[in-house]
């Protein structure tokens, strides 16, 4: 795969990869890694939430009228 960069991108991958002793490539994977296990966890915790919300909405709403 080949990625293309800008000057400001460059700069930051090969300022991270220098701090953290890791390649560019490595800098980029952790990163993708790193961002596709949030985006999960963000869809978990939505769909945690709306069950929640289905499920004890109407005492909810009951407690915030009292």
């Amino acid at each position: 795969m080949t990625l293309r960069t800008d000057e400001e991108l460059d700069r930051a991958l090969t300022a991270l990869a220098e701090a953290e002793g890791a390649s560019r490539q490595e800098v980029i994977r952790r990163a993708v890694l790193e961002r596709y296990a949030r985006s999960g966890h963000s869809t978990r915790v939505t769909e945690s939430a709306e069950r929640l919300a289905s499920r004890w909405g109407d005492v909810l709403h009951r407690l915030g009228t009292v």
